[in-house]
């Protein structure tokens, strides 16, 4: 069995034998914690692109990437990466604010997707500390940044726990008010990356009791719509795959790709708002944040994406991106949850992802 440490290894190598988008090869650097557990990530995009599980037969990647940094430079499914300003889409890439429209790059149809054409998750970030424990990365969004206003400072960090938890936490700041809604793009498929396991065969826990309907460019309506007698009802533990594409707002996106919106006394950074389970019930992952919302995507269109150990049929990995609402911008009814930055407000949010498994720790 190959041993943590030439994982580790193999890992650097295929993101820095060749180099970014900016020329320069890609920086990758790893978390460990004392059972073992390891994370490693990149500064392109404050990239999350490894996460092995020591379990007792042997190390477990859990998450989806890109073989190496050429291939990730061509893939569109956003693996592990850090997207913003505005993760989600903006209808038409508009918003006004103060009586002054907004164009963001669209990049998605009509319609701007995790902060444009050019977002974060394609910028290189700073690398601001690293201990064996936690890391943090920064990135500077200057004024007029994919259309977007004021000059925003982003911080994200990520620790790794002893109890195997990894928490995300985003930090934010911006000299004008502009939409700011920042997560993590993680695929998961918790039967391994390199398993034959699909998102729906995953069982998954939802503790939300509305979520958003869409129009057919995953829009939102605007309807913040009770899950009960559909198949975005997770409030009991059930396979992702039990009632997929049963009705008509699934059957548009091709799967779930919805926000499912959270009770405010859940989101408390200290409640579990979502369970997903591996097919064999061996590892399971706990969510828990301070975000009103979390799109769910079970990889619809991953599109044969080249993998590390295969390439990436649709539904091969599921994403749990927690987040403001999708579109936010445009609707002003939505305050608290529209995802609108003040002047000089600080944006200050958490997600953890806490693994449970057997091991020989």
């Amino acid at each position: 069995m190959t041993n943590m440490s030439e994982r580790l290894s193999t890992i650097e190598h295929s993101m820095t034998q060749s180099a970014a988008r900016d020329g320069v090869p890609a920086k990758v650097l790893h978390l460990r914690n004392a059972s073992g557990m390891t994370a490693s990530f990149m500064d392109v995009g404050a990239t999350w692109l490894s996460c092995l599980l020591p379990l007792a037969e042997g190390p477990r990647e859990v998450l989806l990437r890109s073989p190496n940094m050429t291939e990730h430079t061509k893939q569109g499914a956003y693996f592990g990466s850090v997207v913003g300003r505005y993760a989600n889409r903006i209808d038409k890439g508009q918003f006004e604010i103060g009586g002054k429209w907004y164009q963001v790059t669209c990049n998605n149809g009509e319609n701007a997707l995790h902060g444009g054409a050019e977002g974060f998750d394609k910028r290189r970030w700073c690398i601001d500390s690293h201990t064996e424990s936690t890391l943090v990365f920064s990135l500077l969004s200057e004024d007029g940044d994919q259309g977007f206003p004021g000059n925003a400072r982003i911080q994200v960090e990520y620790h790794l726990s002893d109890d195997n938890a990894l928490t995300i936490r985003y930090q934010a700041s911006c000299d004008q008010t502009s939409p700011m809604n920042l997560t993590n793009h993680a695929y998961f498929n918790l039967a391994g990356e390199s398993s034959s396991a699909k998102s729906t065969g995953h069982h998954l826990q939802i503790y939300a009791d509305s979520y958003l309907p869409t129009r057919n460019d995953l829009i939102p309506l605007g309807e913040v719509k009770p899950v009960d007698a559909t198949s975005f009802d997770f409030r009991e533990q059930k396979q992702v795959g039990r009632d997929f594409l049963t009705d008509t707002d699934q059957q548009i996106a091709g799967g779930y790709d919805h926000s499912f919106v959270f009770d405010t006394e859940l989101i408390n950074g200290q409640a579990v708002v979502a369970t997903l389970v591996s097919p064999e019930r061996d590892v399971t992952m706990e969510v828990l944040t301070t975000k009103p919302a979390m799109q769910v995507y079970s990889g619809n269109f991953l599109n044969d994406a080249p993998g590390v150990s295969q390439a990436y049929a649709n539904l091969h990995g599921i994403a749990l991106e927690t987040q403001y609402f999708p579109d936010g911008p445009n609707h002003p009814e939505w305050q608290g949850r529209n995802g609108m930055l003040e002047l000089d407000e600080v944006y200050q949010h958490h997600t953890v992802y806490r693994f449970n498994f057997s091991s020989l720790a």
